[in-house]
């Protein structure tokens, strides 16, 4: 079941809300919590019932060995054991195929499994049940109701694609009587992040999508193109990834604010950063911190001299490339990433040697960093958007003049639709660079965004920073049903294939 979705916004998210917080006021915190589970799994199995059976044994599983490891014994072989298991169940499901493809590539053999299909959400809850068991085996967490395990692994607003929960981060809240008692605050919120979050998914990414396709689909048979088209091409995948990850996140946060529950930030206006560094802190953060956390720092992190700390980094981002897909080019996409980032660092200790402060730069100095920052993941979504080498080398080198025919205008749109392609991308870039993001602007974070947070445009924010209001109310009446209007087609969120 998709967010965006007439069965999910009409039907199933409103009977979840309505029945959640009756059940919790005339029955007990237990039964809301039990129905919340069942509606979650009802959730998880509307894509494909048969692996329902997965989640269930993947839960049991990780309750079982995270009981033994809350027996406050050092038992390192146990959660050995739960680490390895969970690797092999996402290695079995999403590497396989790829295995095999490689061995087959390299050693000219023909190997063959049958083709296994992924099931949704098993890199999000099985990343989330092994930070639980690293947890629980540090004594940071400890779960012994299995009731609420399972509500912490498939509490629907985050099952799918994340964000990546720590267990006291959401159960915490659970815990509280609060929580089950209707709150008209956090629904007006938590509904207008929804609908923001649902414009931009139907309104803005799937319109930009149109503009990318046609160019990574000449690219992968070989075709033409011209230096316009590779541009707008590379372009607007970039900004359709930015908004489709960007919606879906608002979304996540807006649904469990409606149950009362404050989701982590996972998406902080990632192309405003200065540098590749501050790229990772703001783009899918939770994922950031969970490779930081689990593979960066238990690899050694900083802490053994500049060369390790760059081969764990290249490591971490490998790896974190194939976690994303399996492919050598979400592989190089993890290694270009690894690539910007050991060069950042580098960059900043030959700074800090030189006596230069890191900290307050001037802004045209902010500005030029940006934008290389920004063509430095653009060049890298290419390869982690496009079906072979082949055509990512053909789309970044027409991009940068390096083919042989150098040609602008367009080969695959039409004057018109050309025109359209480059107007929107205009729209978007102002939303992206110019404006507070969604969490900023209805002040589910206090952070203010710097350039609103001037002398002279203090008067101007205030006056149009979200309040509640009967005006407000209207607005975003009008633009939930707009979007609802526009849900022409099943249109997937991007990271629902990882």
């Amino acid at each position: 079941m998709l967010f965006n979705s007439y069965e999910f916004i009409l039907v199933f998210l409103p009977i979840v809300i309505f029945t959640f917080y009756i059940l919790g006021k005339q029955f007990g915190h237990e039964v809301a919590i039990g129905f919340l589970i069942l509606a979650s799994l009802l959730f998880y199995a509307w894509w494909n019932p048969i692996y329902i059976w997965l989640i269930l044994l993947s839960m049991l599983f990780n309750y079982g060995i995270g009981i033994v490891l809350s027996s406050r014994k050092n038992n390192r072989i146990t959660l050995t054991i739960g680490i390895a298991a969970n690797l092999a169940l996402l290695g079995y499901f999403k590497y396989a195929n790829f295995f095999v493809d490689t061995i087959n590539d390299v050693a000219s053999t023909s190997f063959n499994l049958n083709n296994i299909i992924l099931p949704l959400a098993i890199s999000f809850f099985t990343f989330q049940q092994i930070a639980y068991l690293v947890d629980t085996y540090q004594h940071k967490s400890e779960e012994r109701n299995f009731l609420h395990y399972a509500l912490f692994v498939t509490f629907f607003p985050q099952l799918i694609a994340g964000p990546i929960v720590h267990h006291n981060e959401m159960m915490s809240q659970f815990s509280m009587p609060e929580t089950f008692k209707f709150n008209p605050r956090k629904m007006e919120l938590g509904l207008t992040i929804f609908t923001l979050g649902l414009f931009k998914k139907v309104i803005l990414a799937d319109e930009i999508s149109r503009y990318a396709s046609p160019v990574f689909e000449a690219a992968s048979n070989n075709h033409f193109l011209t230096v316009t088209d590779a541009w707008v091409g590379a372009l607007s995948y970039s900004f359709q990834l930015y908004f489709d990850f960007s919606a879906y996140s608002d979304m996540a946060i807006g649904i469990a604010l409606m149950f009362g529950i404050r989701l982590p930030i996972n998406f902080m206006s990632p192309y405003k950063a200065v540098n590749i560094i501050e790229f990772w802190r703001k783009w899918h953060m939770t994922l950031s911190r969970f490779l930081r956390d689990y593979l960066y720092f238990p690899l050694g992190g900083n802490r053994k001299g500049h060369i390790r700390r760059y081969a764990n980094l290249m490591t971490t981002m490998l790896l974190g490339g194939l976690w994303h897909g399996a492919g050598w080019t979400f592989a190089f996409w993890g290694g270009l990433h690894g690539s910007y980032l050991i060069l950042n660092h580098a960059w900043r200790n030959a700074r800090r040697l030189m006596g230069h402060d890191l900290e307050n730069s001037s802004w045209w100095s902010r500005f030029i960093s940006r934008g290389l920052t920004f063509i430095a993941v653009v060049i890298a979504w290419v390869y982690f958007r496009a079906e072979s080498f082949e055509s990512a080398n053909l789309i970044v080198s027409t991009m940068f003049g390096l083919q042989p025919i150098i040609e602008f205008g367009s080969k695959l749109f039409s004057s018109s639709s050309l025109n359209n392609a480059q107007d929107l991308l205009l729209y978007l870039s102002i939303i992206i660079w110019l404006l507070p993001n969604t969490l900023q602007w209805t002040g589910y974070i206090d952070n203010e965004y710097e350039w609103w947070n001037t002398r002279k445009l203090k008067i101007f924010s205030s006056l149009v920073k979200f309040r509640a209001s009967s005006l407000i109310a209207i607005i975003f009446s009008a633009l939930m049903i707009y979007s609802i209007l526009s849900l022409t087609k099943v249109s997937e969120f991007l990271y629902f294939q990882f």
